[in-house]
């Protein structure tokens, strides 16, 4: 049975064999890949920092950089094995209103098509309430019914269809 667990370095090995999986420059959403900027994850070292910046962007005693916004970071895992990745940002700013919205998530190719995402939306649809939100937009590319399908059926509504700086994009609310 998956679960969500907070970024550790305990996962690297595991975490660096999903990102084998990705085709190279792939955007992964949820991840907090940003946060690493261009440090080669491949280092022990640079692993374990960036792990932390994952933390501390939860942290709201702590300020973000310019352009960010607090989040918290979770990762997919079953049997010490990272499947993927999922994060609730605790509010928006005008790129997250207009193209990557309150939480976002992606799924290792090899675990797909297991109802990992549906899941894990769900899972932290009630971190988002314990945040204060009363309801979370969350998007997805207009070319991907599978993460359209996993917004519907955790109570996605539908607001619009837009072009965005990174391509067309459905944006949905979920109410908490």
């Amino acid at each position: 049975m998956p679960e969500l667990t907070t970024p550790t370095v305990r996962l690297r090995n595991s975490w660096l064999a999903a990102r084998e999986e990705w085709p190279v420059g792939a955007h992964q959403d949820g991840t907090g890949l940003r946060l690493a900027g261009e440090t080669d994850l491949t280092d022990p070292g640079a692993f374990s920092v960036w792990v932390e910046r994952l933390k501390r962007q939860a942290d709201t005693s702590v300020a973000v950089g310019e352009g960010r916004v607090h989040a918290t970071h979770w990762w997919i895992v079953e049997g010490g094995t990272y499947l993927g990745a999922v994060d609730v940002r605790h509010y928006l700013n005008a790129l997250l209103l207009d193209l990557g919205g309150h939480i976002g998530y992606s799924i290792r190719p090899s675990a797909r098509g297991r109802g990992l995402a549906t899941w894990a939306l769900g899972a932290v649809l009630p971190e988002a309430r314990a945040l204060g939100l009363d309801r979370v937009l969350v998007t997805c590319d207009e070319d991907n019914p599978a993460s359209a399908r996993t917004i519907e059926r955790n109570g996605g509504v539908l607001e619009d269809v837009r072009s965005t700086a990174a391509g067309v994009k459905r944006r949905y609310w979920i109410t908490l």
